[in-house]
């Protein structure tokens, strides 16, 4: 019985380094600690700019910004970093993405450090490359129609889940995963940690598969210029001592 008992503990000693070797280290990168959000487009408070369409749990994931010249007057006008963050995807994903850029940011709250990235999408140009830090305030881009799909206008993200990238399908499309951008940014414009830099877990989806879906996947005769409205689980946990003074 004993030796039974010592087999089956190098056996599990065994499966356990192996399991070990086998899994992938966690990616890292640096990047500034987020000192509050901004809206990303019209510098800080989205001046010149309305929300013509919200978020809406199972149908839109974002929020849609238009410039009050309707149409497509705010084609190729600035699209904003809403914080401090670094680059994690920024290429054309064509299909309903268009040329898309997600932002990667650290932030603290009631003493830690939490992740969130911010999405921009259907940009008519990208002006920040992959694995780079962008600044709050820093333009990332411009407003575009996706190739053509849409009228004009900035589809804007903030996720909780690391994990989404550019493919939303197999993720429950709701709170659990996304939050309400506008809300969000109201209740963080300043935060603590200026100044200093944490680690943040990259890598954390894949862009190569093709069969991406964007929350706007809808045939374009089916989307028109919305007439402007009345009146304009975080990946780790770290605590203090993981920051550092930003370079």
């Amino acid at each position: 019985m004993s030796s039974l008992r010592r087999h089956g503990y190098w056996f599990c000693l065994l499966l356990l380094v192996a399991g070990l070797i086998a899994a992938p280290p966690v990616q890292t990168a640096r990047t500034r600690v987020a000192d509050g959000f901004d809206q990303p487009v019209g510098k800080p408070d989205a001046d010149g700019y309305y929300k013509s369409r919200g978020f809406r749990a199972r149908y839109h994931m974002g929020e849609d910004w238009n410039g009050d010249g309707g149409g497509n007057t705010d084609k190729g006008k600035p699209v904003y970093a809403t914080a401090n963050g670094y680059v994690v995807l920024a290429r054309d994903m064509r299909m309903g993405w268009g040329n898309l850029v997600i932002i990667r940011h650290a932030y603290i709250e009631e003493g830690q450090i939490k992740f969130a990235d911010s999405v921009y999408a259907h940009l008519d140009q990208i002006m920040v490359k992959e694995n780079a830090q962008v600044v709050r305030g820093q333009q990332v881009g411009t407003i575009g129609t996706a190739h053509g799909l849409y009228p004009a206008h900035l589809h804007f993200e903030i996720r909780k889940n690391l994990n989404i990238g550019f493919n939303q399908r197999g993720f429950p499309r709701d709170l659990t995963c996304y939050y309400i951008p506008s809300a969000f940014i109201s209740t963080r414009r300043k935060l603590p940690g200026g100044g200093r830099s944490t680690m943040i877990p990259i890598n954390t989806f894949s862009v190569e598969a093709r069969s991406a879906s964007s929350s706007e996947d809808q045939p374009k005769s089916l989307l028109k210029d919305k007439p402007k409205p009345e009146g304009t689980k975080p990946f780790r946990v770290n605590r203090f001592d993981d920051l550092f003074s930003a370079p």
